[in-house]
């Protein structure tokens, strides 16, 4: 049987072998080579690089390649970065072949804007290679057309194949590492393009979608919205090498400075577009208004400095500026909210959303979270959720604008109706009209075209008698002339003019007047029924009657009978029995010509003014061929 004491070694020695286990872990992958064998498809080689800071002078890779182990420093993690500086660094893999044959692999540095790569495959050996990669040299050179620096690699049988890397960079030393079986590869690049397609395909939409509304409305926040998503995307093109592949592959110069244009020009635009969408004024917010003016004019200033000033000197100020940026436009977003600015709402989500793309990007390139396909454009993904939803917000604030002002115009409307009491006939057309553009609210453009009809409609209707007005009749007047001069018709106008109606005015005054002058107006309605004719007035107590397609005779019978109607229509005021009479002069021809409306309007105007010289209250019509203007009725 065994002495309780003899637990206690044990325990003891298990507690040192749970905490010993990770260190002698690390410490046995440390000097362990990438094992590539027959079942690989992908091989992260982070956390199998070694690297190496060059001193001030340049080293040539015979000495590289003959330094002792020591000084190399093991990276150990699942991602290379060591951040922004001026130094150079060497970096060391060994890939070994568990397979008795040839592997043929790609290898990847998946992070597109480094500088210079010099790239050695086995220096000193037989069959040694020697490449020089990077974002200065032209996107051509590329042993395989990819965003990304891609390298062909044979590894031999059951053997360690070494790979040193140069790398000098003004951007941040960051240098993923990433060996592919080719096909695993390629149908991994195809999802990456997929992706990448649907993303650019997004956006291309919105920005021609945005274009054409604000050439359409007039509207300053679409042209701002514009302007920060289309710099967006140039941008991401930008720095994941996707610009350099497609639009300028022989710029090496432009490639480092887009960064710097871009990014710069989202800031600018994003606080533009922030401030005009939300209405972050110097009224509800002088501060953040201020801020943000000062951080777009500053963000404009650096996207000029960065067409001539290096990329070296530019980088670290625009990151700067781009984190204020973000974070300012984050802060905007949510003071807004909380006061209730309903386009805030949306604009928070869609910068969440592009933060969090972001966020999960930075989180998986610290191995936080799996790297695959969502991961890897997670930033692509949040900004395409983001500019659909500042998408619809911008349209969700047109149609409360839009809605404004239909409201604003039924106002008007409703204020129109009470001070037109008189115009039944019209303000129920208009009604009819209202009750149409309210059914119909969602289309909104058809609906201001309703509405601006019927306003038209109004503006051609003379207030007092509902009658059309002067205006409306001239335009009719010369088109009914052209027509009956292009089809041969007969063509009657009839003036008539109220007999004494001056001394009437200054007998009993203006408003029995008025209510005389809507009695001639109704008189002269009921004898002008057919569709294409007019009744209008054409000023003070002159009337004017249209008659197209009408000969003489029939044209006088109308006259007659309204000089009649208003002749034996009577009405009282202060117990005394009034009556009217009117003078009517008639003019039927067939015009000789198009432009014949003074000449028909001058014989019915002859012939007005011969009825009132043969004692009013008559009809006298115009006669043709230089006859004697002839009385139709003689006064009663």
């Amino acid at each position: 049987m065994k002495q309780p004491g003899h637990a206690v070694p044990i325990l003891y020695r298990l507690l040192c072998l749970f905490f010993l286990l990770p260190i002698s872990v690390s410490a046995f992958s440390a000097g362990q080579s990438a094992l590539w064998d027959a079942h690989s498809k992908r091989l992260e080689l982070s956390r199998f690089v070694d690297y190496w800071q060059e001193p001030s002078e340049p080293v040539d890779i015979a000495a590289v390649a003959n330094l002792a182990d020591e000084v190399w420093s093991r990276n150990g993690s699942d991602s290379i970065s060591l951040g922004y500086g001026s130094e150079v660094y060497w970096f060391r893999v060994k890939l070994e072949n568990a397979t008795q044959s040839k592997a043929v692999s790609l290898l990847e540095i998946g992070y597109p804007v480094l500088d210079h790569i010099e790239l050695f495959i086995n220096p000193g050996q037989p069959g040694s290679e020697f490449l020089v990669l990077g974002d200065k040299q032209p996107f051509y050179d590329r042993p395989i057309d990819n965003r990304n620096f891609v390298v062909p690699i044979t590894l031999s049988g059951e053997k360690v194949t070494t790979v040193y890397l140069r790398v000098d960079t003004t951007s941040s030393m960051q240098v993923p590492l990433t060996l592919w079986d080719p096909d695993t590869f390629y149908s991994a690049e195809q999802s990456r393009s997929m992706f990448e397609g649907l993303y650019y395909g997004i956006v291309l939409v919105m920005v021609l979608y945005n274009l054409f509304v604000f050439m359409a409305v007039g509207e300053r926040s679409f042209l701002h919205y514009v302007g920060y998503i289309t710099t967006m995307p140039l941008f991401l093109a930008s720095l994941h090498g996707v610009a350099f592949q497609y639009l300028w592959p022989g710029a090496t110069w432009w490639n480092d400075q887009s960064i710097i244009v871009f990014l710069n020009l989202v800031v600018l635009f994003g606080g533009t577009f922030s401030i005009s969408f939300i209405n972050v004024t110097r009224q509800n917010h002088p501060y953040l208004n201020r801020w943000t003016v000062g951080l777009v004019m500053v963000a404009g200033m650096l996207a000029t400095a960065g067409l001539f000033v290096p990329y070296r000197y530019m980088i670290l100020p625009t990151i700067l500026v781009g984190a204020l940026g973000c974070t300012t436009m984050l802060i905007l977003s949510i003071a807004r909210w909380l006061k209730k600015d309903p386009a805030a709402r949306y604009y928070t989500f869609a910068w969440v959303f592009m933060l969090f793309g972001g966020i999960v990007l930075a989180l998986s390139k610290f191995t936080m979270l799996p790297r695959n396909l969502l991961t890897e454009n997670a930033t692509q993904v949040g900004s395409a959720l983001g500019v659909i939803l500042l998408s619809v917000a911008l349209a969700d604030r047109l149609n409360r604008e839009k809605k404004r002002v239909f409201l604003a115009q039924q106002r008007l409307l409703r204020e129109e109706r009470k001070a037109r009491m008189a115009q039944e006939k019209s303000l129920k057309v208009q009604r009819e009209a209202n009750t149409l553009l309210e059914e119909r609210v969602q289309e909104r453009t058809r609906d201001l075209e309703n509405l601006n009809q019927q306003l038209l409609e109004l503006s051609a209707t003379d207030a007092l008698t509902a009658l059309k007005n002067r205006g409306y009749f001239d335009r009719t007047f010369q088109s009914a002339v052209v027509r009956a001069y292009r089809y041969e018709e007969q063509l009657s106008l009839l003036v008539l003019d109220i007999d004494h109606f001056k001394n009437f005015n200054d007998t009993y005054g203006h408003l029995v007047g008025d209510d005389c002058l809507e009695m001639v107006a109704q008189c002269i309605r009921r004898f002008v029924t057919r569709p294409q004719d007019l009744a209008a007035r054409y000023g003070g107590e002159e009337f004017v009657v249209l008659l197209p397609d009408t000969p003489e005779d029939g044209a006088v019978r109308v006259a007659e009978r309204i000089r009649t109607e208003i002749e034996k229509t009577a009405f009282r005021v202060s117990g005394e029995t009034l009556h009217l009479t009117v003078s009517v002069g008639v003019c039927s021809v067939s015009p000789t010509r198009a432009d014949a409306t003074k000449e028909v309007f001058g014989r019915a105007d002859e012939a007005l003014y011969e009825a009132k010289g043969q004692g009013r209250n008559r009809v006298v019509a115009w006669r043709a061929s230089g006859q004697a203007k002839v009385s139709a009725v003689s006064p009663v």
